[in-house]
């Protein structure tokens, strides 16, 4: 399949809701919409692992290991519930400090939330299901698989910023209603308990 036409598909699995991107929708409240965005590389490393897992024939023995399936998952609701408990016991939204915009954040804590979505996404085994299971439905077998594979791959990685860019953005907004140290708290305690929510829904996935 041509990635032109591929990309707005791509983009439309990119967007489901799920951990990486209420990640970026926390990011971007918190920190920013260029942080969010910049946080994404984090999960675009960590499918591409996935993708090439998935090229080399592998992503199908992993998923129809009971034991790598399992291991993955639990690391990934664990991570979940430390991000969820976090969120809760926050005091305030965080991120900002004096005299700095959440556009300017530091490459430091760039890195930090790189690794925060590199984590989500190399323990969710859903996400090795979604390459093993249909990239495979968009190769030509009378075409060179590698080249096809890269070319699908690198399209819905782009997808992926564009998803994050969306959630950011929806973030930066959450923001602007935030006008007391109560919302605050309650807003945090919302976000701790999606995150422990998906945490449970992840626990509950089956191959």
């Amino acid at each position: 399949m041509d990635a032109l036409y591929f990309f707005p598909l791509a983009v439309g699995i990119a967007l489901t809701p799920g951990p990486n991107n209420f990640c970026a929708l926390n990011h971007g409240l918190r920190e920013g919409v260029v942080a969010a965005i910049m946080g994404t590389t984090g999960r675009v490393a960590a499918f591409a692992i996935f993708l090439t897992v998935s090229a080399l024939g592998l992503g199908a023995m992993l998923l129809a290991s009971e034991t790598a399936f399992s291991v993955l998952k639990w690391l990934g609701a664990a991570y979940l519930f430390w991000l969820g408990v976090h969120a809760w016991r926050s005091r305030d939204l965080g991120g900002l400090h004096a005299g700095e915009s959440a556009e300017s954040a530091a490459p430091r804590r760039w890195r930090e939330l790189m690794r925060q979505e590199f984590l989500l996404g190399i323990s969710n085994p859903k996400a090795m299901l979604l390459f093993a299971a249909i990239f495979p439905q968009f190769i030509d077998p009378a075409k060179p698989a590698v080249m096809q594979f890269a070319t699908l791959g690198a399209t819905y990685l782009l997808a992926e910023y564009v998803s994050s860019l969306v959630y950011g953005l929806g973030g930066r907004q959450i923001r602007r209603l935030v006008r007391s140290p109560l919302a605050a708290r309650r807003l945090n305690r919302a976000t701790g308990g999606v995150f422990i929510g998906a945490g449970g829904l992840l626990l509950a996935a089956h191959r």
